[in-house]
């Protein structure tokens, strides 16, 4: 029987991972840590063989690694506060050398580490980007985005000393689940009625697109490559009247100038010191949310010319109809 290990299943693009594999006929070991939260595979967790353990942990990633496994590493810190940089880099940079130096000893079917497009880098005067960009140090790239492009170097490493792997570097990730979580955030933000929105733009993807070419690959002879997975980009006003719309709500309408989102940073970050919890706004995400980046998916098109993106108004309803199904 065809088997998988996978890290990260506890998150979304992981869960949905884990739920195409199992519907393809793999069977699954999914490494994840004592009392984490598996409520992203409800539904899908009898499918699941759990095993305990991290990333940082040599000796069960040793233990539970095989020779006949095809590995999808999912797992990763994201965080855009800058108190976070040492735990992120421990988590994405150190710990997908554990991945790919364990990949290397067993010497595993294949290797499919899931990215980001952040890994891609930004600078000024660039605006459409995809797998040729050349990362280069820049104000605009973020401590998450540092730490997926060291990752990745990690796993250039591994295919230069003979790995077998593939690279996919998906852009924001919308799936059912929960929307305190991840980028469903965006959908909480309209539903409870926000009124600003930012002037930028972002792009997106369908987190059953990511485990869908997770499959194909795991499956076809495709290595030494990376792609971008992004379904397209939107502005923030757009996506927010589209999201709007699936739940009858009122949009946001307030348009946040560089200004306001600056004041909204500092506003954010002075609140989390009596709510304990982390800001909803960070210095680096303001940032981002002002600016405009396409980044283009044509290479994933011309290696697999049967595969096309969810449309975003599908993923919507999906995302939205799931909420309503709990409700």
């Amino acid at each position: 029987m065809k088997q998988v290990f996978i890290t990260g299943a506890t998150g979304l693009v992981g869960s949905y991972v884990a739920k195409f594999f199992a519907d393809a006929g793999y069977k699954i070991k999914a490494l994840k840590r004592t009392n984490a939260d598996t409520s992203w595979v409800k539904g899908w967790e009898d499918k699941i063989n759990w095993v305990e353990g991290d990333i940082l942990d040599v000796v069960a990633l040793e233990k539970y690694v095989e020779p006949e496994d095809i590995v999808v590493h999912a797992a990763a810190l994201v965080s855009f506060q800058t108190k976070d940089k040492k735990q992120m880099f421990q988590v994405n940079v150190e710990g997908t050398a554990n991945i790919v130096n364990i990949c290397l000893e067993k010497n595993v079917k294949k290797l499919i580490h899931i990215s980001s497009i952040a890994s891609l880098g930004r600078k000024k005067g660039e605006i459409e980007i995809d797998e040729h960009s050349k990362w280069e140090e820049s104000e605009l790239n973020t401590v998450y985005a540092e730490s997926k492009y060291l990752a990745e170097l990690e796993v250039w490493r591994g295919i230069s000393e003979g790995m077998r792997a593939v690279i996919l570097n998906p852009s924001l990730v919308f799936g059912a689940g929960d929307w305190n979580r991840t980028s469903l955030q965006l959908f909480k933000y309209v539903a409870d009625g926000k009124k600003m929105y930012p002037k930028g733009s972002l792009n997106y993807v369908d987190v059953r697109d990511i485990a869908q070419v997770a499959v194909q690959m795991a499956e076809n002879e495709i290595q030494s490559e990376r792609f971008v997975m992004s379904a397209g980009n939107i502005l923030y006003k757009s996506l927010f009247d589209r999201i709007a719309k699936a739940m009858d709500k009122k949009p946001p309408s307030i348009p946040v100038t560089p200004l306001l989102a600056e004041i909204a940073w500092r506003a954010s970050s002075v609140a989390s010191l009596f709510t304990r919890k982390p800001p909803l706004i960070s210095k680096e995400t303001a940032k981002v949310s002002q600016m405009h980046f396409v980044y283009r998916n044509h290479k994933i098109h011309t290696f697999l010319p049967d595969f096309q993106f969810r449309p975003l108004h599908d993923t919507i309803e999906w995302v939205v109809q799931n909420k309503k199904s709990l409700e």
